[in-house]
């Protein structure tokens, strides 16, 4: 029987699971257990409840010798690795290979670990992108002619391989297949729907907490040209942090996003090019005393923007009130950014393409963002991590350079509107004397070595930065929910996009009791 318990007892039943599942861990007799269990664990959903267990079991799998002559077992182990920071060379896939190079003589749940596999590839591995095309290639062939739950995972990997997944979308299709896996644990399955049903109920609250406080907002700074997109900045936060201890760091990071939404508006869509020099000094100076700065319309946004940060710094505690400055200077950043992108549309400046990308990497919003979602991980984060974060590292630029392409792409499909500056593409075509569709594919190769290198930080930064760095790589893997298939879902809520924040926020997975 499907029925909805009350909290209460859905929490006191997931204690209990949780138990259960904890014991799974001293149970693995090999290495394959353990990879399958950490397998099953981050696929479901559930692996924020054991990270010391999963820690310790990641110690033990690259730790211990490994053989296996199926290739499921060897690509499941390298991706599983190589998410978490500890390399593995890709000559483990050469005993796999036929005479002629390809894989072809292999089964098709084997192909399917090896092409998500290899999508964590980095810069320098040649053999990793042939793997892909050729694997790509034999996948397409055999995809009509597979079982469930193979056949729509084989599918969703061609869209959208495993690494590159909005996590949480990709556990809501996981959940309705587990029972249909090898090996396939009840305790388990009951627990990631439990988990996934309780923070639900969360984010649900958080989310009409988040309208109230935007309704508000908009009512009281009156601006009526800007978008209303705080649903839409709340499952973009919640891409970063669904776990419900980072509670502060979701809920600051999508009122940021509304923030800055505002101001993006501002430049693009409405201020007059004085306008925009008034409210770009009065960010700079980020004090009451500039209101006076400003246009009469501008005064009470500007007064809510500095009120944001003075609750966001009464937010956090009292020990990591210095990492509000760190976010304060990252917005002042941004409206210089947002300045320049207004200067040049006011003189008509045609950038080169690598002028356009430089700045408009750093106009994306996600160096910002970075840094506000850094500063309020709590205990998770340093103030050398805040440090590394104000450097602008590859990591970060590497994403914002994918969620620039892709926002360019997207928006270049739609057409353009008032206020819009010269996009990434545009300027590609015009520098290059290309077609839309040549444009738009070498910038789509472009993204691929930015994902290299998203890839290679998890080897190449100090692994106390690594739960930063994975937070970054978030936000890059976020881009195809909004930005995916050439369409701008967040300029214009689509509605695939709906469906899925219908599905996150408000429909619970059915239970029988």
């Amino acid at each position: 029987m499907s029925m909805q318990r009350s909290e209460e007892w859905m929490r006191a039943r997931a204690d209990k699971l949780k138990e259960e599942v904890q014991m799974l861990f001293n149970t693995c007799s090999s290495t394959m257990d353990r990879i399958t269990l950490l397998d099953a664990l981050q696929h479901l959903g559930i692996d924020h409840h054991f990270v010391e267990q999963i820690n310790t079991a990641l110690q033990e799998i690259v730790g211990s010798e490994f053989s296996s002559s199926i290739l499921h077992e060897v690509a499941l182990r390298f991706r599983l690795l190589r998410e978490h920071g500890f390399w593995v060379s890709p000559d483990v896939f050469d005993k796999f290979k036929s005479e002629d190079g390809s894989f072809s003589g292999n089964e098709p749940r084997g192909l399917l670990s090896l092409y998500n596999a290899a999508h964590l590839l980095i810069h320098g591995e040649p053999s990793m992108e042939v793997i892909i095309s050729l694997v790509r290639h034999d996948l397409e062939s055999m995809k009509d002619s597979l079982k469930p739950p193979l056949a729509e995972q084989v599918k969703r990997a061609l869209h959208l391989p495993l690494p590159r997944t909005f996590k949480r979308v990709e556990t809501l299709h996981y959940i309705s297949e587990y029972k249909q896996e090898d090996g396939y644990n009840p305790n388990l399955l009951e627990l990631a729907k439990l988990d996934f049903n309780l923070l639900q109920r969360v984010h649900l609250k958080e989310l009409k907490a988040i309208t109230e406080w935007w309704e508000y907002l908009y009512g009281h700074v009156g601006l009526k040209y800007v978008r209303d997109r705080v649903v839409e900045c709340y499952t973009w936060s919640y891409a970063l942090f669904h776990e419900e201890g980072f509670a502060l760091a979701r809920i600051s990071v999508a009122k940021q996003m509304v923030l800055i939404t505002i101001m993006d508006d501002t430049y693009d869509n409405h201020a007059t090019i004085q306008e925009c020099r008034q409210l770009n000094e009065a960010v700079q100076r980020w004090d009451d005393s500039a209101i006076s700065l400003l246009p009469e319309y501008l005064k009470r946004y500007y007064s809510e923007l500095l009120r944001f940060f003075e609750q966001f710094e009464g937010e956090v505690a009292t020990a990591d009130s210095y990492r509000i400055a760190y976010v304060k200077k990252e917005f002042q950043h941004l409206s210089t950014y947002f300045m320049e992108e207004a200067e040049w549309f006011h003189r008509k400046h045609e950038p080169s393409f690598e002028e356009q990308v430089k700045l408009s990497s750093m106009s994306i919003t996600l160096t910002t963002l970075c840094m506000g979602s850094i500063a309020a991980m709590g205990d998770a984060v340093t103030k050398e991590t805040l440090d590394w974060a104000a450097t602008f590292p590859q990591v970060i630029m590497a994403s914002s350079k994918i969620a620039r392409f892709m926002n360019d792409i997207a928006s270049f499909e739609r057409g353009k509107i008032k206020g819009d500056a010269m996009s990434s593409v545009e300027c590609y075509m015009s520098e290059h004397g290309l077609t839309r569709e040549v444009a738009i594919a070498r910038m789509e190769s472009m993204m691929e070595e930015e994902w290299k290198t998203t890839n290679q930080a998890r080897f190449d930064e100090d692994r106390v930065l690594l739960p930063a760095v994975q937070r970054v790589i978030n936000f890059a893997v976020s881009m195809p929910v909004f930005y995916g298939g050439r369409k701008d879902a967040y300029s214009s809520c689509s509605l695939r996009l709906r469906d899925t924040i219908l599905s996150l926020f408000v429909t619970p997975i059915p239970m029988q009791y």
